[in-house]
């Protein structure tokens, strides 16, 4: 069956003539596998609307970027939102629950494989960016299983999904109060206690610059080992494109969950790696600490951020960078030892849970992933479960 047999696209579009008083505009850029980072509150009349917000969307609609469907800017309303716009840059896919469930339909679309005949189609175009039709989304062949499969196909997955996003709730929610006693009790301060002393970063931690991986590939039948770069790092995991390195590498340059990692060049972020075991390429800090545990580092290093990114920017060069000399102009205030005893009794567990909860969505993320084509295909059978 084509897809366009169980769904129609794009079937409602906002007029003006509406003179809707209030919109919820969704662009491309604004949602990735599923997660929306921002839907705009914009007020006809006072705020510019985008050309662009032109495509209704309600409960169950499936939204799929046209433009380089490799990039992943797809998603599935699940909540009402009152008077809810997104991008013509979508395909907007509402679907036939006569005979199909939305979930099963939405990860079906979100299968690697189709992502990937997807992008082909799009880098066969000839506009300006590689970008696919309506029709192409229409033309897709899929097996429908009896409806009741569907939804319970769409149902486990949904599950863990959610289960990933409610991790992503918490550990912003953590993260959030970390931050604010940071802030408070080193930061929006007025005058030092008594007992502290003003230091660097380099005082509190060890920067260690990563290798050339170019020069330790595998040799032989050696598996080899992820190399971790910054494509790695912005994006939280290695994958089948990232390049491997010797497992013969040096051990304080081989990564593990819960490291801290700095990229000092090109595009400078600093995040506590969870994405598994990996080799540490140039540009990159290990941020390690005899002395001081990871909370402390870390929030330190990211408080100083902004300034290293400015710094960075300011470089002539092709790629903007800082140098080490910056990580000892970077002040920091070091607590005596039984004030910095009574923090880390409160920040250490609090990253704990953050470490624990983005293991965990990363193993689920892995097992959706494995299950998803099985359970499209039939692999698995799963009419038996209860759910």
């Amino acid at each position: 069956m084509r897809l366009g047999d169980c769904g129609k696209t794009n079937l409602h579009t906002y007029s003006d003539k509406e003179k809707w008083s209030l919109i919820r505009y969704l662009d491309t850029g604004s949602i990735t596998e599923g997660r929306i980072d921002e839907i705009q509150t914009l007020y006809p009349g006072v705020d510019k609307i985008p050309s662009r917000a032109r495509r209704k969307a309600s409960v169950g609609d499936i939204l799929f970027s046209t433009v380089r469907p490799n990039q992943k800017h797809y998603g599935i309303i699940e909540a009402g939102t009152e008077n809810l716009l997104v991008s013509t840059g979508f395909t907007v896919v509402t679907v036939d629950t006569t005979i199909a469930d939305p979930y099963f339909i939405y990860y079906y679309l979100t299968q690697s494989s189709v992502i990937e005949s997807l992008q082909a189609i799009a880098e066969q175009s000839t506009s300006t960016y590689p970008s696919i039709k309506p029709s192409d989304i229409e033309d897709i062949e899929l097996d429908l299983p009896e409806l009741e499969t569907q939804k319970k196909i769409g149902s486990t997955l949904r599950m863990l999904d959610r289960k990933i996003a409610l991790n992503e709730e918490i550990n912003d929610n953590l993260y959030a109060q970390a931050k604010a006693i940071f802030d408070n009790h080193f930061i929006n301060i007025d005058a030092i206690p008594a007992g502290w002393r003003k230091g660097n970063l380099l005082d509190i931690a060890n920067y260690l610059n990563g290798l050339a991986m170019q020069k330790f590939r595998p040799q032989g039948h050696e598996i080899g080992l992820p190399v971790l770069k910054i494509k790695e790092l912005r994006q939280g995991s290695c994958d089948d494109s990232s390049e491997l390195c010797s497992l013969s590498i040096k051990p304080e340059y081989i990564i593990h969950n819960g490291d801290v990692v700095f990229s000092w060049s090109g595009s400078l972020l600093v995040d506590i790696w969870c994405g598994g075991t990996c080799g540490l390429n140039q540009h990159l800090f290990k941020v390690t600490s005899d002395v001081y545990d990871k909370w402390f580092y870390y929030l330190w290093t990211a408080h100083h951020l902004a300034r290293f990114i400015a710094i960075a920017a300011d470089k002539a060069t092709t790629m903007g960078h800082i140098k080490r000399e910056e990580l000892a102009k970077a002040e920091v205030l070091i607590p005596c030892e039984e004030d910095y005893t009574s923090f880390n009794s409160i920040m250490q567990p609090i990253f704990e849970l953050i470490i624990s909860n983005r293991i965990e969505s990363r193993k689920l993320a892995a097992l959706r992933d494995e299950l998803l084509p099985k359970l499209m295909t039939g692999e698995i059978d799963i009419s038996d479960v209860q759910l």
